[in-house]
């Protein structure tokens, strides 16, 4: 009996008195989840011991989002301890899939942002690199999807009341953190002295999520902060009849790790979102701050030793509140903070839309945090100033950290990091070149590329093992470890017998999709269909409404002018922010149409369409290994890079894209005979932005979108039509639908006629396979730490 065996029998019968075999379902779940994390926690300690004797340079990685996935399939996994545990169930006529499905799925993240945070934590720690992830434990993440008569509600998800126990409770290591107040400033025989008074305190308490790697005894740590309130209660307020604020902390401590990502449509949620930046930010610089001094005693080597990333704009606070840490607390000058501190951070950024780049109002922010906006102040008037030595006056417009009354904290992160990277070779092309031009000129060689990758051994080791198991068979590698070895199989490209079996296995994956979704929708969908998905958040520049758009096109083709295509079944699956107006209708549309279709007998021979609710990483998880045709249909140049574009590539998938983000490698990858491109590039939508566009004449002038856009207007599900989108799109349209609206329909019959061909598709699926290695989010991290971290692995 092994050892994990042992303890899952011993935590039965001293928790719960039982054997497996009178466990239930809900006791055995709790048992595994808790077993496995003490496992890993045990070979932290083994690991940790090894780093504090390298005393070698580490990274912290910062961000406000990190969507895992469930977390027991991924460690026993990574152990190899699925099949041990897979057959001790048996013996017991349990399934483990049973207890998997207890879990739910985290709710750190939103969507591509913490997907990539948690793929890279995968991949740093599988390749023995010791960094540690900063986050905030929401107690409600991401909302839980309901679709209810096409229109999207919103429910809180609790994931915490089955996923804490995954969960480390370290309340020895709390850190205070203050709001508001006043600053006071003391000139002293050391300088200046900075004192904080009158402090609204809040205590950020710790929980470590353990993060495993593939065969590997390294074992990272994300540590998530939860607020609460300072148990110092304010008794002379209290007593003078300030009840309020008496109980001030109470009400922000309640609030800062209650929500992700919280509407800031307004002050209080803007100043909302402020409080939660600068809570995480501030525990995890002091928590790092401190072990370091404690490890050295002294922070002059602090560069040497720590390298911290922000991970998009929302950790930018990391930058002044470790100034105030430098200068405040271990009396270091200016000078020597800021050297410091440009020597400590780098930054990735992952939008160049306007609307994305966080901005606060200098008025909401300063009462909040008047200590880190003087230092954010002073940072701006010094690189002002230092701009104008440059001879780049004429440029602080654009490049100033405040203007016009606005902290601007993309512009922050670029002057206080030391490297800035974009996503994709074309994302980080438009940073240079465009988005921030003026300070690539002041800041030559500051500004660098890593192209986004994925955590290969979840979405396809975990997804799909069918394929992961004929792959290991054939190639005879573990290209779970090694995915640049998976190219091996492209020597199989013209292997009848191989592109049959890959065939088999693509259609074993949406035999297991068309069983959810008959089970979770009730529409009975055609395996031998195409299967169109397109799974991301929705907005409008991912563009849902240029795929919808195709399928009311296709309708009316069917259903009025003797259309008889090839089969093919639509899937989708996103989630509209709350207060996303139009992004709530296009659901509504893509319902409708799936309830029009599906009332109609002659056109639901041919087309569906299917609407998955509560899109998630474990539905992912089962749509993704399912794919025929993966639609990454953003308008060129608004997408940085997507991931999903790899993992629906390593699962043989064929890309319908235009030009835009990773895709333009994938295009490299693959070769243009196994992709399907249509559409404007980024300069040519540049240039029809520049001249003015009028989707109006596309309107006049193409007779299919003309077509299409009226029949649109005929279209009325239960009292409701679509006309403010059809006048949308022939007034505004700004993301140029009806601009590549005829090559993309056009581009959809190629897909069609090529799909008629089995042995054709099926050899453009193994090319796509055998070419996704380069998308490992090994490689990506591998980048992170040997170009701009320069850190080392932990010997073993």
């Amino acid at each position: 009996m092994s050892k994990f065996t042992e303890d899952v029998k011993k935590y039965l019968e001293t928790k719960f008195g039982n054997s497996i075999e009178e466990a239930n379902e809900r006791q055995l779940y709790q048992t595994l989840m808790v077993v496995t994390r003490d496992t890993l926690s045990s070979m932290r300690y083994e690991y940790n011991k090894k780093l504090k004797e390298s005393a070698q340079k580490q990274a912290y990685y910062m961000s406000m989002e990190f969507l895992v996935g469930r977390t027991l399939r991924n460690n026993l996994f990574n152990l190899g301890l699925e099949e041990e545990v897979k057959k001790l169930l048996k013996n017991y006529n349990i399934e483990l899939e049973k207890i998997y499905n207890m879990e739910p799925d985290p709710g750190l993240g939103n969507g591509g942002l913490g997907r990539l945070a948690s793929c890279y934590m995968d991949g740093w720690t599988s390749q023995d690199y010791p960094v540690t992830g900063f986050s905030i434990l929401y107690e409600f993440g991401i909302f839980k999807q309901v679709i209810q008569d096409g229109w999207q509600h919103e429910y809180p998800d609790n994931w915490l009341e089955y996923g804490a126990y995954g969960l480390v409770h370290r309340n020895d290591e709390d850190i205070e953190i203050k709001f508001y107040g006043k600053t006071v400033e003391e000139w002293t025989s050391n300088g200046l002295k900075v004192n904080y008074q009158d402090y609204t305190s809040i205590i950020a308490e710790p929980y470590d999520l353990m993060i495993s790697g593939y065969k590997t005894d390294s074992v990272n740590v994300l540590r998530l902060w939860k607020a609460k309130a300072n148990t110092n209660f304010n008794m002379k307020l209290f007593e003078r009849g300030e009840y309020a604020k008496s109980m001030e902390a109470d009400a922000i401590a309640t609030s800062i790790s209650k929500l992700l990502y919280p509407a800031d449509d307004n002050d209080n949620g803007k100043a909302l979102r402020i409080k939660q930046q600068y809570f995480f930010t501030s525990a995890s610089l002091q928590q790092i701050t401190k072990n370091h001094f404690k490890t050295y005693n002294t922070l002059d080597n602090f560069a040497d030793k720590v390298a911290i990333h922000i991970n998009d704009t929302h950790p930018a606070m990391c930058i002044p509140e470790l100034m105030r840490i430098l200068m405040d607390e271990y009396s270091y000058s200016w000078d020597k903070a800021w050297e410091i501190t440009t020597k400590t951070f780098a930054y990735t950024n992952h939008t160049i839309m306007a609307e994305a780049l966080e901005k606060w109002s200098v008025t909401l922010f300063e009462p909040i945090l008047p200590r880190i906006y003087s230092i954010i102040k002073e940072i701006n008037n010094r690189f002002c100033q230092y701009c104008y030595e440059k001879g780049a006056g004429a440029d602080i417009e654009t490049m100033a950290v405040i203007h016009h009354g606005m902290i601007r904290m993309a512009n922050l992160c670029i002057v206080s990091s030391y490297n800035v990277n974009g996503v994709s070779k074309l994302h980080s092309d438009i940073l240079v070149d465009d988005t921030f031009k003026t300070f690539n000129n002041i800041y030559p060689g500051r500004f660098s590329n890593v192209t986004n990758g994925i955590a290969h051994r979840r979405w396809i080791g975990q997804a799909n093992p069918e394929l992961t198991s004929y792959l290991t068979d054939l190639l005879g590698v573990d290209f779970l470890k090694d995915l640049s070895a998976i190219e091996k199989l492209l020597k199989y490209r013209d292997d009848k017998t191989v592109i049959a079996e890959l065939n088999k296995i693509k259609d074993i994956k949406k035999m297991q999709l068309a069983k959810y979704i008959k089970n979770t929708t009730g529409i009975n969908v055609d395996n031998n269909s195409i299967f169109d998905i397109q799974v991301k958040r929705l907005h409008e520049y991912k563009r849902q409404l240029l795929n919808a758009l195709h399928i009311i096109y296709l309708y009316k083709e069917i259903k009025f002018n003797g259309l008889r295509p090839q089969p093919r079944t639509f899937v989708f699956g996103a989630k509209a922010s709350s207060g996303y107006a139009m992004a709530k209708n296009i659901i509504k549309l893509i319902c409708s149409l799936s309830d029009m279709i599906e009332a109609d007998p002659l056109v639901r021979n041919y087309i569906k369409v299917v609407f998955l609710e509560d899109y998630r990483v474990t539905l992912a998880e089962i749509i993704i290994p399912a794919a025929n045709i993966s639609e990454q249909i953003s308008q060129a140049g608004k997408e940085a890079s997507g991931t999903g574009n790899m993992k629906f590539m390593l699962n043989g998938a064929l890309t319908l894209g235009t030009m835009d983000g990773a895709n333009v490698e994938i295009h490299g990858a693959v070769g243009n005979e196994n992709i399907f491109i249509f559409g404007l590039t980024t300069p040519e939508v540049n240039g029809l932005f520049a001249k003015g566009y009028r989707p109006y004449e596309y309107y006049n002038t193409i007779p299919e979108i003309k077509s299409t856009l009226d029949f649109m207007r005929t279209i009325e599900i239960n009292g409701v039509n679509f006309n403010n989108i059809v006048d949308y799109l022939i007034n505004h349209d700004p993301y140029m639908c009806l601009a590549d609206f005829k090559s993309y329909i056009d581009k959809q019959k190629e897909v069609a006629n090529i799909y008629q061909d089995k042995e054709k598709w099926g050899k453009m699926s193994l090319v796509n396979i055998s070419k996704a290695g380069i998308f490992s989010a090994d490689r990506a991290t591998s980048e992170y730490v040997n170009n701009i971290w320069k850190i080392e692995k932990v010997k073993k």
